[in-house]
């Protein structure tokens, strides 16, 4: 028998574990948690709180100052200054000074006196629950995760608190906080993965709701601008053509002109250009826009609105004529950064010296009250920690005019969504579309026209937000209905 020469097999190394560092203090966890509601808003009491955080990749090498000053928008720099200086930020479990290098594997731990902005006191809607997962109707404002300035209301944290502190909710997809809709839950890992997975492979169909400035065009509007994040500080992004793929499909639903014309002239010169400089004002009245996003980026159907001159009627990031100008930035060039430190400058500026007004504030037919009642320092600071102190958001700042109505699975093994939010249906004394019907829904059969959509794939049945099972058409009997 041959032997096995003896450098053919190297010894092991020997184990050798490193501990995870410590941290300053352990981050605490009050039960129940500190909710009180108050003018329908759920409200959070402030509360010490430690953050541990480990170094992201985009942190390596970075001083820790530096890092909290790009990351971080809700406190001024001189506040980390004074936090690193008297040990409430540590690395590691140990003091350090501003130009202290962030090295991976590090953990960052800022102990603070959190004050969470309230959301909105509407109930987190149920449309389906089974014993692997729950599909809930997301109220608009609520974060999905803590993060930022938000914590216990965030959608996990108010799941757990309603349903025992033992229960850890899953997401298996996100959506921004302003937005509403369908969203997946899972109960355990197993379910929490696989959803997850189908939606990363694009197996899942999904199809929101928005409401734009404007008179959208009617048919199949095609979006495949790329989109590149700008700031993920203040969460800009744009149309670039450096950007990541991104692909839309649009079709108008429905369009709701202004009631009096009159109030709503358009003042123009002879040769034909608005008098006032503001050609926001010839999107008169709203359209009411179904959106089926292909790619997945960061603030897609946001962006893209924006690109084709209809921004969401209420986005106060994208529809905000003192951060964009008076074009909103329509049709912004793909290889030019036009003024983008400009911006950002004006975007950082919103909620803390000016109201985050979008674009409707500008129009003399906004309410003053819905003016005067938002978001933004007032100035007081707290007696505990001397923090700036917000007032309360207006109903008007809780979200936004964009609602995930339905997902479903492109085999046809499920099929969710809920009814058109209410700021989608006609207003008083106009006709309009109340839910989606074949007539009015037709963007399946337009996918496959467009070479967009799999001809073979069928669709499941359809839970409503009601409860009620129904059958949803075929693709056939859809096509025969149009």
């Amino acid at each position: 028998m041959a032997l096995v020469p003896k450098d053919k097999y190297p010894p092991h190394p020997p184990d050798v574990f490193t501990n995870p560092p410590p941290v300053v203090i352990t981050p605490c966890d009050p039960w129940p948690r500190p909710y009180y509601l108050e003018d329908g808003l759920r409200k959070v009491h402030p509360y010490h709180y430690t953050y541990n955080t480990y170094c992201k990749e985009r942190w390596r090498n970075r001083q820790i100052l530096e890092i909290f000053e790009s990351e971080f928008r809700d406190r001024p720099i001189e506040y980390y200054e004074e936090a690193i200086r008297t040990g409430r930020i540590t690395l590691n479990g140990a003091p350090c000074t501003p130009s202290t290098i962030v090295k991976n594997g590090s953990v960052i731990s800022h102990t603070l006196h959190r004050h969470e902005p309230p959301v909105t006191a509407q109930p987190i809607g149920i449309v389906h629950e089974d014993n692997d997962l729950i599909v809930i109707n997301k109220p608009a404002g609520v974060p999905v995760h803590p993060a930022g300035r938000y914590n216990y209301n965030s959608i996990i944290e108010i799941m757990r608190a309603d349903r025992g502190y033992s229960f850890n909710p899953s997401p298996c997809n996100r959506l921004d906080r302003l937005t509403s809709g369908i969203m997946f839950i899972g109960k355990h890992r197993e379910a929490s993965e696989r959803i997850s997975a189908q939606i990363r492979e694009r197996s899942v169909k999904k199809e929101y709701i928005t409401r734009v400035i404007g008179e959208f065009p009617e048919g199949e509007i095609v979006c495949e601008k790329p989109i590149l994040q700008i700031s993920p500080k203040l969460g800009l992004n744009r149309v670039r053509a450096n950007g990541k793929e991104a692909r839309t499909v649009f079709k108008r639903l429905a369009y709701y002109p202004p009631k009096d014309d009159k109030d709503r002239e358009i003042k123009e010169d002879a040769e034909g250009t608005e008098r006032e400089g503001q050609p926001w004002k010839k999107l008169r009245g709203y359209s009411i826009v179904r959106c089926f996003p292909l790619t997945g980026r960061t603030h897609q159907l946001r962006v893209h609105l924006q690109y084709l001159g209809h921004p969401i009627s209420n986005d106060p990031i994208y529809c905000n004529q003192r951060v964009f100008g008076p074009s909103l930035g329509r049709a912004a060039s793909d290889n030019e950064a036009e003024d983008e430190d400009d911006i950002m400058t004006r975007l950082s500026r919103m909620g803390k010296d000016e109201v985050a007004e979008a674009v409707a504030y500008h129009d003399e037919m906004v309410d003053e009250y819905n003016k005067r009642k938002a978001e933004k320092m007032t100035g007081e600071v707290c007696d505990v920690c001397q923090t700036p102190l917000y007032s309360d958001p207006g109903v008007h700042e809780l979200g936004i005019y964009l609602h995930a109505k339905r997902y479903r699975d492109e085999n046809g093994k499920w099929d969710y969504q809920t009814g058109l939010p209410e700021w989608a249906l006609p207003p008083p004394g106009m006709e309009g579309p109340t839910e989606a019907t074949p007539e009015t829904d037709p963007l399946a059969v337009d996918l496959r026209k467009l070479g967009l959509e799999d001809p073979s794939s069928e669709q499941a049945p359809v839970v409503a937000a009601t409860g009620v099972e129904t059958i949803a058409p075929s693709a056939d009997a859809a096509a025969a209905a149009a």
